[in-house]
């Protein structure tokens, strides 16, 4: 009896285990076995691609070629918009509103010798003014080498501050400090008749020529420069002695 309850008590046990076996054996199917035959059939079914498909194919899914309207990676300098003129700027002849050559016929600049002072807008203000008075009343021409914070309206407007009413030639000439070797300011160069401020540069092959010019650099008035001038080199008499005469009160 005893026996037969253990046994009757393990029964849906067993018969759980069996059901469920038999359950995953049926959701298992078998796996097809693949054959060198059946290979062979799938290749024989797939479409051999020649290079007359893959010819066409460019052909007809061509990429167009943008090369030609493709921007250049750096500009054509050439097709750059260039200056009008390579002549210098008279900023005097900007600041009153008259034309370049009435400011070069009120200050002799067109005969004779030429005294140019260069100078920096950026030197202390008492010196400019001193070198702005001498230069109106011996007739030389004040020259700078670019603007003020790359811009002409600036320039102009601390030209005009500076001016006043005095008429003296104020020139941005960057290619004179490279002709006459113009290193520090102020500097006060003289040139004989013929040799003109913004006639080219050394890398144009023309720089003035040593005998063609006088060169003094220093922070002195225009007056100490000319007689320095005259002392160092008496040849150049002729050319110092009108503007030391100008200077006279």
């Amino acid at each position: 009896m005893l026996v037969t309850e253990k046994f009757s008590a393990q029964l849906p046990i067993v018969m759980t285990v069996i059901f469920l076996s038999a359950s995953a054996a049926t959701a298992s199917p078998a796996v097809p076995t693949v054959t060198e035959a059946d290979i062979a059939r799938a290749r024989q079914k797939q479409p051999a691609i020649t290079e007359a498909d893959i010819e066409a194919a460019r052909r007809k899914h061509q990429i167009p070629d943008i090369s030609d309207d493709a921007p250049p990676s750096t500009p054509a300098l050439d097709a750059l918009p260039q200056p009008a003129s390579s002549a210098p700027i008279d900023l005097e002849a900007l600041a009153r509103g008259y034309g370049e050559e009435a400011a070069k016929a009120i200050h002799g600049l067109d005969n004779g010798p030429a005294l140019f002072i260069f100078v920096s807008l950026a030197m202390p203000r008492p010196t400019l003014e001193r070198l702005i008075e001498q230069a109106a009343r011996a007739r030389a021409a004040l020259v700078i080498r670019g603007f003020v914070n790359g811009s002409l309206r600036e320039t102009v407007s601390q030209v005009q501050r500076l001016i006043g009413t005095r008429k003296v030639s104020i020139q941005i000439d960057p290619r004179a400090f490279d002709r006459y070797a113009v290193t520090k300011v102020p500097s006060f160069v003289l040139a004989r008749a013929g040799e003109r401020a913004g006639a080219g540069t050394c890398a144009d092959g023309a720089c003035a020529p040593p005998n063609a010019y006088l060169l003094l650099a220093g922070d002195v008035s225009l007056d100490y420069a000319l007689d320095a001038m005259r002392y160092m080199a008496p040849v150049f008499g002729m050319e110092v002695a009108p503007f030391i005469e100008r200077l006279k009160p």
